[in-house]
């Protein structure tokens, strides 16, 4: 056996490489994401996908180079589709990747450190701990407010709605008498967190939006004085900061009042607008966040960090531990401690050490850097929204935060748009998406990448001109 146990080693010590072998490997990634990095504002924003080494390649006994495995990776994995890393993406709500961030997640990577128990890493759990609690803050919760650093919107969005169903006891036995009320323009991530987490039977009340798609808080009160007439129970209302498709924010402060007259669960989704309370000018708009049960914020959006970065805010932070906390015995060295355990705020036991990649950029660059950016992206956009109407296009209100909707007003507006969203992506210096708006297609400039600044939404505003005129003579 003794014999068996050495041969093996030879061959499984192979995933341990030594320093000389690491040095060259390190060398290899380091000049490829400097060359990516040099090339990227050349690259286009979207690429469409040819893929012939990746749809071949397979996994086999021997394993293969590095130059080739980073053949691949430039060629066919990070210069095919949507550019998301680079400033020319104003499509959707574009993600970050802050240099700083990749260089935590690579120190997190290298230390493995289990951040979910504070006695396995009291380190990394007190620094996730700082951030929920500057982030508390920020949004004007209370000392006794708590949260957790989760993958994204969705699962933070999760974690809120769990929450919230224990708070108030949603059980077989009234669940179909609980109602649930919300925009059209809720993001569909809290239409798959209804159904996972058990509230699929509950009566959804769509409440219509005005002009500027906001929540329409006289129909949402007069809906909810129907459904307390009828008997039902008002459980939970569902606010937008920051909506995807149009970036409108909900009358925050209102619907809160609302709220607590109903005495329901108020959860704000300020995924995408959160952020934006670092920028005084802002502050006004999002009036209100701090009167919420709870908030869901994505740092991967507003403090643009690499994708996987999501954040839920639950005022009461000793209902979101109760609600998630489960103990088993084989853990029983991990309990005593006072700091609060991630692993018992979510459904995440083993969880990725995420914090790092936020604590790191904001210690390196201070706050100061993340408010001017953002508030960059609020004139961009407002640029974008004026300019945009020389070209002899139509737009949506004026935008909320940093997204705002224009079309050609042409005699078929959504086929004529339809083909002009066509030419954009095949055109593919700057990348936008389209969306459906009462049926009627519109184009959206989303500007949140902090790589976008006024080289990119003038260039993008000569390739929108440049496009239409393909669109119209063709």
């Amino acid at each position: 056996m003794i014999e068996k146990i050495k041969s093996l080693e030879v061959l499984a010590r192979t995933l341990d490489p030594a320093p000389t072998s690491r040095a060259i490997l390190w060398q290899q990634t380091q000049d490829y994401v400097e060359g990516f990095l040099k090339e990227l504002g050349q690259k286009k924003a979207y690429q469409k996908a040819e893929l012939p080494q990746l749809s071949k390649l397979v996994i086999n006994e021997e394993g293969g180079l590095m130059s080739d495995v980073l053949d691949i990776m430039k060629t066919e994995i990070d210069h095919v589709g949507i550019n998301s890393t680079a400033g020319q993406h104003l499509g959707y709500i574009p993600g970050g990747a802050l240099w700083a961030s990749a260089l935590g997640d690579l120190l997190a990577a290298v230390s493995n450190r289990y951040a979910g128990m504070y006695y396995a890493s009291p380190g990394g759990v007190l620094l996730e701990n700082q951030l929920i609690r500057w982030l508390c803050e920020l949004v004007g919760f209370p000392a006794t407010a708590h949260g957790n650093l989760s993958s994204g919107g969705s699962i933070a969005s999760i974690i809120a709605l769990t929450t919230a169903r224990e708070v108030h006891q949603i059980r077989s036995t009234n669940v179909r008498k609980s109602v649930i009320y919300f925009t059209p323009q809720m993001h569909h991530c809290l239409n798959k967190a209804i159904q996972i987490v058990g509230l699929g039977e509950c009566i959804c009340r769509l409440i219509p939006v005005n002009q500027r798609f906001e929540m329409d808080p006289d129909l949402l009160r007069k809906q909810l004085e129907q459904d307390t007439s009828a008997g039902l129970s008002p459980f939970l209302i569902i606010a937008t900061a920051g909506t995807t498709d149009t970036g409108a924010v909900d009358p925050l402060e209102e619907m809160a009042m609302i709220s607590q007259q109903y005495n329901t669960w108020y959860h704000i989704d300020a995924a995408y607008g959160g952020f934006f309370l670092l920028v005084e000018r802002m502050k006004e708009r999002l009036k209100g966040i701090d009167q919420a049960d709870s908030v869901v914020m994505d740092p991967h959006k507003g403090l643009f960090l690499p994708f996987g970065t999501g954040v839920v805010l639950i005022k009461d932070g000793q209902a979101l531990v109760n609600t998630h906390t489960q103990e088993a015995s084989y853990m029983i060295d991990a309990y005593g401690f006072d700091e609060i355990n991630p692993a018992d705020c979510g459904p995440e036991l083993t969880k990725h050490f995420r914090g790092l990649r936020m604590w790191l950029p904001l210690h390196l660059h201070g706050l100061q850097a993340f408010r001017a950016c953002l508030e960059e992206k609020v004139f961009l956009c407002r640029y974008f929204h004026e300019e945009i109407q020389t070209l002899g296009f139509e737009v949506g209100p004026p935008p909320a935060l940093s997204v705002t909707l224009f079309r050609y007003p042409a005699a078929n507006p959504t086929a004529f748009n339809k083909a002009l969203i066509e030419a954009i992506h095949e055109d593919g210096r700057y990348f936008m998406s389209s969306t459906l708006i009462e049926g009627e297609l519109w184009i959206r400039c989303a500007v949140l990448n902090f790589r976008t600044h006024l080289q990119e939404i003038k260039g993008a505003l000569e390739m929108i001109a440049d496009c239409l005129e393909i669109v119209r003579t063709a």
